[in-house]
């Protein structure tokens, strides 16, 4: 079994509830706006990281691509930052999409792939809740949580 801690949103807040919540992860994905270089090195200490470039990440984070293709324990993943910018073609190539931008977690199952916004665990926006997403990978097979970090 493979546990992946899928966050976004930071926005140069990495909260302490966040690496509690993260501990003991395989694998760390983050879909963007991470506001700051240090939040991935923070994370990195945790698991190895894999970030796409957000709408609001400049600077020393304008080299993140803007989408990463990639496995987890052999099922094909994509991962943007904004919904918007999914290739239509993805959902047929891919077990798991994973996206963030609106702040509000989601999950919706598209035939055999799961589309999966983790929601934010940064500054808060409006009244939505704070929350990252575990996915267990289990024989190919995902079992996605989203967590309230508050």
């Amino acid at each position: 079994m493979l546990r992946v801690a899928i966050l976004s949103d930071t926005h140069g807040l990495l909260r302490p509830r966040v690496l509690e919540l993260v501990a003991g992860s395989d694998r760390i994905l983050h879909a963007g706006d991470v506001g700051d270089p240090a939040i991935l090195d923070q994370l990195r200490q945790v698991a190895p990281v894999a970030a796409v470039r957000g709408n609001m990440d400049g600077g020393g984070l304008s080299n993140l691509p803007a989408t990463v293709a990639g496995e987890l324990d052999g099922l094909p993943y994509r991962m943007t930052h904004r919904r918007e910018d999914i290739d239509p073609a993805w959902p047929r190539e891919a077990g798991l999409i994973v996206f963030g931008h609106s702040h509000r977690p989601e999950l919706e199952w598209r035939g055999g792939c799961l589309l999966l916004n983790p929601g934010a665990v940064g500054a808060r926006r409006f009244k939505l809740p704070l929350t990252l997403a575990l996915v267990r990978v289990t024989d190919g097979r995902l079992v996605p949580e989203i967590v309230a970090v508050e």
